[in-house]
């Protein structure tokens, strides 16, 4: 049996863009995606704290350094510049991989900076 995990959780992000005529997708910087260990067509879901959106789309990989977070197409909609997001990207697991698997949490600043990364264990996660 397989289970999908968290692999990653991305948080204190903000919303710097949205463009709705765009064919989909979440552009976001390439220090960003590096910290987290996510590529360009990974699929991510992006849970907006402002109003309790949740979408899954796929992932563009935008300027190092930028701090570029931009929801594109459909996704647009949900979102607007300066709402705080936090990110997730799924995997499957079996249950003997399951066992020692950590998650890796990235923190960010209110200018999508990564302040703090690491990989924790979800199960002690412990408010973040």
């Amino acid at each position: 049996m397989i289970y999908p995990v968290c692999r990653v959780k991305i948080k204190g992000g903000v919303v710097t863009d949205k463009k709705l005529y765009y064919n989909g997708s979440i552009t976001i910087s390439g220090d960003i995606l590096k910290a987290a260990g996510i590529r360009p067509a990974d699929m991510v879901d992006v849970l907006n704290l402002n109003n309790g959106a949740r979408v899954t789309t796929y992932v563009i990989e935008g300027p190092e350094k930028k701090g570029e977070i931009c929801l594109n197409g459909p996704s647009a909609r949900f979102f607007e510049k300066e709402d705080e997001i936090v990110i997730l990207a799924v995997c499957y697991l079996t249950e003997k991989e399951r066992k020692n698997f950590r998650m890796r949490i990235v923190s960010l600043s209110k200018k999508n900076r990564v302040i703090k990364q690491g990989g924790k264990n979800a199960r002690n996660e412990k408010g973040d």
